[in-house]
């Protein structure tokens, strides 16, 4: 069995990222898995249908059920992970499903011995800015980096950088907010 917290996180979704975790090893299809949720977390967030239904607590689940899984089934996702969706629908737990997919990819990351990087950027990072992030975080002394990215219109430039507790902010709204605050204070 698979121990449930890695790295203090012992919450909802430590406890569905194990039990997945676990299945997919028995199954020895884990690298399949970790591959599909990486591709269920994209495909969440890049349809806004998707996120509505899944976000909208008044989303029948009796009604989502068989909608999301012909849809995963369509889209070639195994059965392991139309099951897991299952579930999650099943214990009422739809609108916390993108929430599930990145505690499953922060445990893999943990399993793996990996560093899990959130980025938030205004656009989405280029193949070149990834790498040269990875190789600045390497520098660092963040050896291996598992980057999970996000894209906020309203940062207007630069990133946000959060590894564990440390966070790194150099958006282009931050440093306008300190200006901002620091020309009040010369007032």
């Amino acid at each position: 069995m698979v121990e449930i917290a890695l790295n203090g996180e012992t919450g909802l979704s430590a406890r569905y990222a194990a039990a997945l975790y676990a299945l997919a090893f028995e199954q020895n299809i884990l690298n399949e898995v970790v591959d599909q949720m990486t591709s269920l977390g994209r495909l969440i967030r890049e349809s806004d249908d998707l996120t509505r239904l899944i976000s909208n607590p008044l989303t029948d689940a009796t009604r989502a059920a068989p909608v999301l899984t012909e849809a995963l089934k369509a889209q070639g996702f195994l059965p392991i992970l139309q099951n897991f969706v299952n579930v999650a629908i099943t214990n009422r737990r739809l609108s916390d499903l993108p929430g599930l997919i990145a505690g499953f990819a922060a445990y893999v990351a943990a399993k793996r011995g990996e560093i899990v990087a959130h980025v938030t950027s205004a656009h989405e990072l280029s193949d070149l800015q990834r790498t040269q992030l990875r190789a600045r975080l390497t520098e660092a002394g963040y050896g291996n980096v598992q980057l999970v990215e996000k894209t906020d219109a309203s940062l207007l430039g630069g990133m946000v950088l959060q590894i564990g507790a440390k966070l790194y902010d150099t958006s282009l709204k931050s440093r306008l907010n300190r200006l901002n605050h620091s020309l009040k204070g010369a007032a």
